[in-house]
């Protein structure tokens, strides 16, 4: 699908992207530079990060990429150093790197739900602390007048409750908490915009593999509100709004773009039934109420 966006709404900003070599976070990548950012990498795997440079380049964005974990401070620091000496300054942090996999609670180990939690929240806050210094206004890079923007990238399990998703479920939790507090502390001192974006079921995506994978996927359009998975396209979408100027008037907001699947349920019987089992139901209570103390005159 096109852009409904102008190509030059990010001219000349420079976007950071942890995770941005795959999945989702790719797709950020790919839409941040075709409308107008330079782009760095952040990720573990060089084959990975090569090929996500390799593509972005290939289609006239300035992209390169290094190698580093959210999880190591001394990683961070660097490739935000790194980021600043290539491009000159920073103006956007993504934080997209996550861990994930299917585990009962009985079965996931300490360090197991510990992993996560570095990855997902630890990672997320390492790289928002490495990058205070060059995203507040009036930083390295930048003026006096604004400052830039942090996107953390989050999910929608731990609104209710998921199946064999605790550790996940525990560590967005955290970033959400992150994004509020670094929002209202960093909005007011540093004029620094944090929100975030809670994606649900996007296809091609590594998580969709772990998380939906073929041995136990069904028919997802019994509960998904909008009847379909989303794309790629829709988070990178989304995240174009909160990072242009059409979204400066935004923090501390995680937008949720689900299709409005975290609201919904199973369907326990058929649309064309309620009607009838309504009416059914109804009647039945009317005739012999439930509840009700019976009269002993």
């Amino acid at each position: 699908m096109e852009s409904p966006f102008k190509s030059d709404i990010l001219k000349g900003k420079v976007v950071l992207l942890t995770g941005g070599g795959s999945g989702i976070g790719f797709g950020l990548s790919t839409q941040f530079g075709k409308h107008g950012a330079s782009i760095a990498i952040m990720g573990r795997r060089k084959s990975v990060l090569d090929s996500a440079v390799s593509a972005l380049q290939s289609l006239g964005i300035p992209a390169v990429g290094f190698q580093g974990d959210v999880r190591k401070q001394e990683d961070a620091k660097r490739v935000v150093e790194s980021t600043i000496q290539h491009f000159g300054k920073l103006d956007i942090l993504v934080n997209a790197a996550a861990g994930n996999f299917l585990v009962s609670p009985e079965d996931l180990s300490p360090n197991g739900f510990r992993t996560v939690l570095d990855i997902d929240s630890v990672g997320t806050f390492t790289m928002c602390h490495e990058a205070l210094k060059y995203l507040k206004k009036g930083g390295p890079g930048r003026d006096s007048s604004t400052g830039g923007l942090i996107l953390n990238i989050s999910a929608t399990l731990h609104y209710t409750a998921y199946w064999y998703q605790i550790h996940v479920s525990a560590a967005k939790a955290a970033v959400d908490a992150v994004t509020r507090n670094l929002a209202l502390e960093w909005g007011s001192d540093y004029d620094i915009r944090v929100n975030g974006i809670a994606p649900g079921p996007i296809g091609d995506t590594t998580g969709m593999s772990k998380l939906s994978p073929d041995e136990i996927s069904g028919n997802s359009e019994e509960r998904e509100p909008l009847y379909k998975i989303g794309e790629k396209w829709d988070i990178a979408m989304a995240a174009l709004y909160l990072a242009s100027d059409a979204g400066k008037y935004v923090n501390g907001t995680t937008l949720v773009v689900d299709g409005g699947l975290w609201l919904s349920r199973p369907r326990r019987f058929p649309k064309e039934a309620v009607k009838q089992l309504s009416r059914a139901v109804e009647k039945r209570s009317r005739v012999a109420p439930v509840g009700v103390p019976t009269s002993k005159l």
